[in-house]
Formats: structure tokens, C-alpha cells, sequence
């Protein structure tokens, strides 16, 4: 038996508005050594393309918020172990202060 989904005008508005808050909101590029580091690793590259836009932006944020070289090359290592591991955000760290409330 197949399966369709009936699109009801709100469910319609909800994800034309999540879509376009996901575009607006991504406020960071993919940098260089990011990039490198996860798609050097199949799994985690797997997860960084299922995650959503607002989801890349935090981990990206995050990265590039550090203040020393060193701890954003621990970051960028740790981004790869967890995406490894299925995670889908970076833990305990408050948000992208980018990000509109």
C-alpha cells in the first residue's frame, strides 16, 4: 500500500517559513580546514549532509569562535569525533550568537 502525504496550507506555511528562516539564519561558510577535516571522514561527512542548515551553522559558530588557534584545532577534531559519534549539534555550548532570537 503506498503512503501520500496530504500538505494541509498550515503544514505548507510551516515549512516554506522553517526553509526560509534555515537560509536566513546560516550566517557562516563552510571554512577550509572544517571542510577538509569532514570529508575526510565518510561518516561524519554522512551526518554533516543530513544535519540542517541551522544545525551546520551552530557547529560552524562554534569552530570559529574560538579565541586561540589551539582550541580551534581541538574544535574542529572534536566536530569530526562527534559527528562520527551522531551528534547533531555541539554539546553544552549556548548557540550562535549570530542567530536572531
Amino acid at each position: 500500500m503506498a503512503f501520500r502525504a496530504r500538505a494541509t496550507p498550515g503544514t505548507v506555511y510551516f515549512l516554506l517559513n522553517y526553509w526560509y528562516m534555515a537560509k536566513k539564519e546560516a550566517a557562516h561558510r563552510l571554512p577550509a580546514d572544517l571542510k577538509k577535516v569532514i570529508v575526510s571522514a565518510p561518516k561524519a561527512q554522512a551526518v554533516w549532509e543530513d544535519i540542517t542548515p541551522l544545525a551546520r551553522n551552530e557547529w560552524i559558530c562554534w569552530v570559529e569562535t574560538a579565541k586561540h588557534l589551539e582550541t580551534r584545532n581541538r574544535r574542529i577534531e572534536r566536530v569530526r569525533d562527534e559527528l562520527i559519534q551522531g551528534m547533531r549539534r555541539p554539546c553544552c555550548w549556548a548557540g550562535c550568537k549570530h542567530r536572531s532570537k
